[in-house]
């Protein structure tokens, strides 16, 4: 970064829940880039407090609760004057977003798109709809809005390649507004791959996810309903543990003991279950983005069943560390050859440790986030001139958002 002390505002769309989701996950690893190269963080959210929460005060960050639609978030940046402010998904830039141009016009604005909603809601469209995925149906006002976002910052960080090659090509943003950066993760040590449980040793198959995100849901949906039948009716003995946090009475009432369905709720350390188990199985129909609960299955040398969608972006040129099918009959299929293929398993295993060293390279990455940050602090007026459309869409925002904000504000204080 531009000096040995960079201020940075990262505004949260929702506290840090590491253990909860991928996306929590994401925004720790972000965090440690900045504060390896010295930053001052402060992460300010106007989500409410929860119970599962990492304590980013553990890091050295320091934390501030905003109001949505309030002036009091102005005299917050005013004071912090931040270098740099992190927008956690489109919709806090867009709540925030012209107040920090507004305040703190000099500050290099970057969003963090965890993956794209647009997309992730047009699959989810063309699923109930019971039809195939079309580009058409990107171009949705949940896109519009998405798009917009990207334009009025200066960088934004995407992380699959699959979202990175439309928004070049379907959206024609230029290259110089977005960033690749995947998962930061660091090769599986070898001291820890040999403490790994044998193909004989471990058991069962596992599904992990949180169940506030849609398409997990209907993962468990669909094993439920068509892919666990077949697979039981094979491997009678198997149990499928189902692990997430929020699951709620609905997926509680999936639980059955005779059936080997057991849907066990939040779980505090996945990784020890994941472990034990032989498959992981994800048979994602929709969604975006890449997906942590494959990449949890990889660190813990256990083989998956997915969807084209869940491996999507995953693995780039390397074979998948499992097997992929569409229906319910070509998932339960692979999940019942790879659970009694002891070769098979093993060269999967061997794939996910490629995978995960050579598509995920922490070092590489954050150098890669850091250079680009320098350079962009250190020609930002230049980057603007260039950015046109985003210009013209922050003077559009900061006027027809700000008024409508001083209304809600205005409309609040006389309650």
């Amino acid at each position: 970064m531009k000096n040995n002390a960079e201020n940075i505002l990262i505004i949260g769309s929702v506290w840090p829940e590491p253990n909860s989701s991928a996306a929590g996950k994401r925004m720790l690893q972000l965090m440690d880039v900045f504060l390896s190269n010295n930053a001052r963080i402060t992460f300010a959210t106007a989500a409410n407090e929860s119970v599962h929460a990492f304590d980013v005060k553990e890091k050295g960050v320091h934390v501030e609760f905003i109001t949505l639609n309030s002036a009091s978030f102005d005299d917050f940046i005013l004071t912090l004057q931040p270098t740099i402010v992190l927008f956690d998904r489109f919709l806090t830039e867009e709540q925030f977003g012209w107040r920090v141009a507004k305040n703190c016009p000099e500050s290099l604005r970057i969003l963090d798109t965890e993956d794209l909603h647009c997309l992730r809601n047009a699959r989810h469209e063309a699923f109930k709809q019971k039809r195939a995925f079309v580009t058409e149906d990107l171009f949705s006002d949940v896109a519009k809005r998405e798009i917009a976002s990207m334009l009025r910052c200066d960088l934004s960080l995407i992380i699959s390649t699959y979202e990175m090659e439309l928004l070049q090509t379907v959206f024609k943003i230029d290259d110089q507004l977005l960033l690749y950066i995947p998962f930061l993760l660091d090769p599986i040590p070898t001291e820890a791959i040999a403490q790994w449980a044998t193909f004989e040793q471990r058991s069962g198959f596992i599904f992990v996810g949180n169940f506030l995100h849609e398409p997990n849901w209907n993962a468990v949906l669909f094993l439920k309903e068509e892919i666990w039948p077949l697979i039981r009716k094979e491997i009678p003995s198997a149990a499928l543990r189902i692990y997430g946090a929020y699951a709620g009475h609905k997926v509680e009432q999936l639980h059955n003991e005779s059936e080997k369905f057991l849907c066990l709720g939040r779980i505090e350390n996945s990784e020890e279950e994941v472990s034990k188990a032989k498959i992981c199985l994800a048979p994602l129909r929709f969604g975006a983005g890449l997906k942590g609960k494959l990449i949890e299955a990889m660190q813990c040398g256990t083989p998956s069943c997915t969807t084209p969608i869940g491996a999507e972006a995953m693995h780039g040129e390397l074979e998948w560390s499992g097997l992929i099918g569409n229906s319910a009959k070509e998932i339960a299929a692979n999940a019942i050859l790879l659970y009694q293929n002891k070769k098979l398993w093993d060269q999967k295993q061997k794939l996910g440790i490629e995978i995960i060293k050579t598509e995920y390279n922490r070092i590489e990455f954050s150098k890669l986030l850091v250079e680009r940050i320098e350079f962009m602090g250190n020609n930002l007026q230049a980057q603007r001139k260039q950015n046109f459309m985003g210009s013209m869409l922050m003077h559009h925002s900061m006027e027809s958002t700000r008024y409508k904000s001083q209304w809600i504000e205005e409309k609040n204080r006389k309650k």
